[in-house]
């Protein structure tokens, strides 16, 4: 089945905190198995990439986008296969509290189960990330 054309989602979730408290965290990549799950239980930086061990697509690398005044948290996650997805995420003001924003794109080859899975494992991602910035 081809999906391209198909689209993307936007996923989001405010968090009661200011965007450079989020971003801060967020764009750290050692705080990523605390909230991002989808990516790895553990990650590590080897030589000069972050490599994401026990992921559930197996070992993937992460490559972030330079550290920013904008908000910017794009990743590009380069899978076992070799395919580098490019992961769009912005954080941004919403009045005193912040939005965080992720861009989930359809793969050509994903069925509309596949597409499902990942926006349900994004948007549990995005949910840890507001608990564990709002409890702290």
């Amino acid at each position: 089945m081809n999906n391209i054309g198909k689209g993307s989602r936007h996923l989001s979730t405010h968090i009661d905190r200011t965007v450079n408290d989020v971003y801060t965290y967020a764009s750290d990549p050692a705080n990523l198995p605390a909230w991002a799950r989808g990516l790895g239980e553990s990650i590590a930086k080897i030589e000069d990439d972050w490599v994401a061990g026990f992921s559930p697509m197996g070992r993937v690398v992460i490559t972030f986008a330079p550290r920013n005044e904008l908000g910017v948290l794009d990743h590009d996650v380069t899978l076992p296969s070799g395919e580098t997805v490019y992961n769009p995420v912005r954080v941004i003001a919403s009045g005193a509290r912040s939005e965080v924003v992720f861009t989930l794109r359809r793969r050509p080859e994903m069925s509309d189960a596949e597409f499902e899975r990942d926006a349900a494992m994004v948007d549990a991602d995005l949910a840890r990330l507001k608990k564990l910035m709002e409890s702290g």
